[in-house]
């Protein structure tokens, strides 16, 4: 269904619409106080998580050398028990062939030793560089915890001083623009979204547009003064009006806001 707008002649326009932009600029402030304090929770969050999947990977690797080790030394014992074997059995022999066969068995099983006994060093080293990484990791981990810890609370204690008025001041948004007609809204939201500063609406103040240097004509100023039509800044794009009008509703909007509070 169509939104409903009642009738208003084009100075309550004006007013609705610096209304509008009164609580729409004190949304934007409540914001700018969080300031890149979101994205940097955000970012600490990412972080630490990052770390611990590191961690985790790292201690993982550690776990699965420190099986490697454990089954080298398993297949150490198993070498020196069938050298034990071997040895018995040179004991037994009939003739240098068979002797020399068990001795090529022997010789095999100590290869096999040396090869386990390097693997383990290996191994080792392996896992005290790794250790040496997740102890430096640990320290950063605990450092970015804290720093996240800060960061959060501080986060929430802007947001209770603040959530209260914001989630009534956007309400309020909504219930003003449902007061103005479609185009005008379609055209003010347009202005803040191609505006830095999020200002469409503004006031003429030493004879130019709010945040601009180019001076509007006297004629000008007289035709926003008598606010018959709705006037745009041709450099900046923004509505104006004038400055008796924007005191009047600064003044009315200040009063409004702060019963709306209580």
């Amino acid at each position: 269904m169509a939104k409903k707008a009642k009738e208003l002649s084009v100075e309550d326009k004006l007013r609705a619409l610096y209304d509008l932009q009164i609580i729409d600029r004190r949304v934007d402030e409540i914001r700018s106080m969080r300031g890149e304090l979101p994205l940097e929770v955000e970012d600490l969050i990412s972080e630490v998580a990052g770390l611990e999947t590191r961690m985790d990977k790292v201690n993982h690797e550690v776990s699965d050398l420190e099986t490697d080790i454990k089954e080298k030394h398993q297949m150490i014992k198993d070498c020196q028990e069938k050298m034990a074997k071997y040895v018995k059995d040179q004991e037994q022999v009939r003739n240098n062939r068979e002797f020399e066969a068990i001795a090529k068995e022997i010789e095999y099983q100590e290869l096999e030793i040396q090869l386990a006994e390097k693997r383990i060093r290996e191994f080792s080293a392996r896992i005290d560089s790794k250790r040496e990484v997740n102890s430096s990791s640990v320290e950063r981990l605990e450092e970015r915890k804290t720093h996240l810890t800060h960061k959060v609370a501080e986060l929430d204690s802007i947001m209770s001083e603040t959530a209260k008025e914001e989630e009534m001041l956007l309400a309020k948004s909504v219930e003003y623009k449902e007061s103005i007609e479609d185009r005008l809204v379609k055209a003010y939201d347009r202005i803040r979204l191609a505006t830095k500063n999020k200002l469409a609406v503004v006031s003429v103040e030493r004879g130019a547009s709010a945040g601009s240097f180019f001076v509007i004509p006297p004629q000008r100023q007289m035709e926003l003064a008598q606010r018959k039509k709705i006037m745009i800044d041709e450099h900046s794009g923004r509505i104006l009006v004038d400055p008796l009008l924007a005191a009047e509703q600064e003044e009315k909007m200040e009063a409004m806001i702060a019963a709306w509070l209580k």
